[in-house]
């Protein structure tokens, strides 16, 4: 049976009246992964264009939605077919001479959960309406109202103003694309902080403890007030898929989607995992949302959209995820130390960080290649840009004798370039300069328009933090490759730039099947390193291209340990003043007996 939506003739009369564009999915029959899509238009154009978008907001990348329409059809106000051409990969024109309403339909096949754009089950829809519903380019800007039916049992969820059991309204289409739709079978939980309305909905069994997730979203949610003056919106919807492959997670103007594998919610570990997905994508709703760089304020959803600044919209949020969930209680000082500690141990360990800038990298993250070449070759906004925001904060609180921070120039851009008015390069060095009363210019170049160069040492002293590696560490051999156990033969994915193997003419995808004429597989290629020490000189035996071939490696040093933060012995006020000012809490030393 399909529950339909019911609503009072007065209110219904009063969306009509009011939607000017007007969508409704079917979804009747979800266990083949299509959805029945009837879009309607109103009068006023003989050749309207309606078009599929390229790509979805939070991925820098082109997806081609378009691929999974079918059953195309426009119709007239009177039932009669329309013309239309189908004009490029994302584009039907359709034509329509006596300019009366038109009707469009068509149908999606919706079974790519993991790029959190399209999926539907019997069990639940995820409808990113990139990848479901049309637009026509020239009524972007007129009012929407989306209506679903769906099965009897499901319950719907968006970010969107209701209307409705299964209705939404909305000003536009941007909001629209930014508002994410989940319905099905899920828990729901709701809660109020600080005058605002959250929802937790959950899809998919796992070993999650809900009460707790949302009691913890709570505490996290206050925390952003630390940061930001104010919220972009009265209500957030945090949607959580608990999946059997699909992870990942995208920010929205007022809902976030995160996607985990089902039993990774616990032990501690892996639930803290889940919080700082959750605090990243809560800090998106300001930084990203509310307000964004030129070149990606007013999204094209056709084509590539480009910044030098995803750095800040990436990086710097990974940097303030850990703020909200410290400031909350979520976090302890020990876990935000060993995070920091993997953060900067990867950053010194990458030979990319050597060859391309923050900016370079945000301007290319559209043909951004993954793998060997990058790992050794460039930076990602995500990781190089946590970097380039922690050294930014270090120097404001410096110049500014912690008066201001990283923080309150997230704060000042909130408050001065909230969309439609975006940001660039130009407005962050002002903002600083007002902070502090000293110029960036030369730090912005240094920093982000250079790759970064980092004196930790130096830095986390300010703060009364050391970073070492621990009592006993001792160094060992290493080639300087990763791999991997492919069909039993020890393969490899990775070739550090400048390293033992680098310099012995290994590459990616060679197969090592010896080491000095005795057999070595990946189980037990640590044992067999073992046996050498720094400096000495291997046959290492492979295959390449199927055929047997040598090659010489002299083996490098490395750590038998990873390295560590702690606090320094006998941090000064100044110390502790320093990290209070960084981190919204207190040092927490611990008193020696």
């Amino acid at each position: 049976m399909i529950k339909k939506l019911a609503l009072s003739s007065l209110m219904l009369a009063c969306f009509s009246a009011n939607a000017t564009v007007d969508y409704n999915i079917d979804l009747t029959k979800p266990e083949h992964h299509v959805g029945k899509v009837i879009m309607t238009l109103p009068a006023g154009s003989n050749s309207p264009s309606v078009m599929m978008p390229a790509w979805r907001t939070g991925k820098y990348k082109i997806l081609d939605l378009a691929n999974g329409v079918r059953h195309f059809k426009a119709t007239d106000a009177k039932g009669n077919e329309l013309s239309f051409e189908h004009t490029d990969k994302a584009t039907w024109v359709i034509n329509n001479p006596s300019q009366d309403e038109i009707t469009v339909s068509y149908t999606v096949y919706a079974n790519d959960l993991g790029t959190r754009t399209r999926h539907i089950d019997d069990s639940h829809a995820y409808l990113d309406a990139t990848g479901i519903f049309m637009y026509d380019p020239a009524r972007r800007q007129e009012d929407i109202r989306v209506t679903l039916n769906v099965p009897e049992t499901w319950k719907t969820y968006a970010g969107m103003t209701r209307a409705g059991e299964h209705q939404f309204v909305a000003d536009n289409y941007d909001i629209l694309v930014d508002s994410p739709i989940e319905t099905g079978i899920s828990e729901v939980f709701d809660f109020k902080e600080d005058g605002k309305d959250y929802q937790l909905v959950i899809w998919g069994e796992g070993n999650y403890d809900a009460p707790a997730m949302a009691k913890d979203l709570q505490k996290m949610v206050k925390s952003s007030q630390n940061i930001w003056q104010g919220y972009p919106f009265d209500n957030y919807v945090f949607m959580v898929h608990a999946t059997t492959d699909a992870r990942g997670a995208t920010e929205h103007l007022n809902s976030t989607v995160i996607q985990r594998k089902r039993f990774t919610f616990a032990p501690r570990k892996q639930y803290l995992s889940f919080l700082n997905t959750a605090a990243h994508e809560f800090v998106h709703t300001w930084n990203v949302k509310a307000y964004r760089p030129q070149g990606v304020a007013e999204y094209n959803y056709q084509r590539e959209n480009y910044t030098d600044l995803l750095w800040v919209s990436e990086g710097s949020t990974s940097y303030f995820q850990e703020h909200l969930l410290q400031q909350s209680d979520l976090m302890s000082q020990k876990e935000f130390f060993s995070a920091l500690s993997r953060r900067i141990d990867g950053h010194l360990k990458k030979p990319g960080r050597k060859v391309q800038s923050v900016a370079q990298s945000s301007h290319e993250s559209w043909i951004a290649l993954p793998g060997d070449f990058a790992y050794n070759n460039s930076v990602n906004i995500y990781s190089e840009g946590y970097m380039a925001s922690l050294a930014m904060d270090f120097q404001l609180l410096s110049d500014s004798d912690l008066k201001a921070g990283y923080s309150e120039l997230h704060g000042e851009l909130f408050k001065r370039h909230r969309l439609p008015k975006p940001f660039n390069s130009r407005d962050m060095k002002t903002i600083a300069q007002d902070l502090t009363g000293k110029s960036y210019e030369n730090w912005w170049q240094e920093n982000v328009e250079s790759p970064i160069k980092i004196d930790f040492d130096a830095l986390l002293a300010k703060a009364g933090l050391e970073f070492v590696y621990p009592k006993k560490t001792k160094e060992i051999s290493t080639t300087g490759f990763s791999s991997y156990d492919k069909n039993g033969l020890l393969t490899l994915s990775r070739v550090f730039a400048d390293s033992a193997a680098w310099k012995a003419g290994l590459t990616t995808g060679d197969q090592i099947v010896a080491i000095n004429g005795l057999k070595v597989t990946q189980g037990i290629l640590k044992t067999r390193l073992a046996q050498y020490k720094v400096g000495d000189e291997v046959t290492v035996t492979l295959f390449r291209r199927d055929r047997l071939e040598e090659k010489t490696l002299t083996l490098t040093a490395k750590k038998d340990k990873k390295p560590m933060i702690r606090i320094v012995e006998n941090p000064t006020h100044k110390q502790k003043a320093f990290y209070k000012a960084w981190r919204g809490v207190e040092l927490e030393v611990s008193k020696k007996k």
